[in-house]
């Protein structure tokens, strides 16, 4: 079977729920002066046990018995082909990065990416979305006996708990900090082997 990329347009963030019920995940954290980031991952195979093509919603069943319904938009070609029993490899990642852009300068803005790739028509349900969020915020304070740094970003303003006293020394007020966060899932359907 070809690895096509499937565009089941899922409400991605019902993607998360599965993160609790793979069959492997992983963590990974890091920073340097002025960044930090976080990647976590997700891989499960699970089994479609409803197929409701009025709504295009599919339900999937996880290998702890979890169920998750997730939605195909009107760009999945391939949705027909889909039945129950049919297994599913999903892949889910999430990822955080923080950088500290030093004197600020930036607009102050909130920015949003999303893109879904299909599978060819005729072949095997298979795709892939994803989205990026990208926020510039401004340092409005710095509380290094609290450790924490208030950020004023386009809608809200939050502040942030900053651990290491290393990257703490680093932010000042008038700095700006950059968020980037992004969720990708792949999903892959199977053809169930025949006993």
């Amino acid at each position: 079977m070809r690895n096509l990329i499937v565009s089941i347009a899922i409400a991605v963030t019902s993607a998360a729920a599965w993160t609790a019920a793979a069959q492997t995940a992983g963590v990974v954290a890091g920073t340097a002066p002025g960044k930090a980031g976080i990647v976590q991952t997700a891989k499960m195979t699970a089994t479609i046990t409803a197929i409701d093509p009025a709504t295009r919603d599919v339900t999937l069943k996880g290998p702890q018995g979890k169920e998750v319904t997730v939605t195909a938009d009107a760009e999945v070609k391939n949705f027909a082909n889909m039945k129950v029993g049919d297994l599913v490899n999903v892949e889910y990642i999430e990822a955080l990065t923080l950088e500290l852009k030093k004197g600020g300068g930036m607009k102050v803005e909130r920015t949003e990416q999303a893109g879904a790739m299909g599978a060819k028509p005729g072949a095997a349900p298979a795709g892939a979305v994803g989205r990026q969020v990208t926020v510039v915020a401004d340092v409005v304070a710095v509380d290094a006996a609290q450790k924490t740094v208030t950020l004023r970003g386009p809608k809200r303003t939050v502040d942030l708990v900053v651990n290491d006293p290393e990257q703490l020394k680093l932010i000042a007020k008038g700095d700006q900090v950059e968020a980037t966060y992004t969720q990708a899932l792949a999903m892959k359907v199977e053809p169930v082997a025949k006993k």
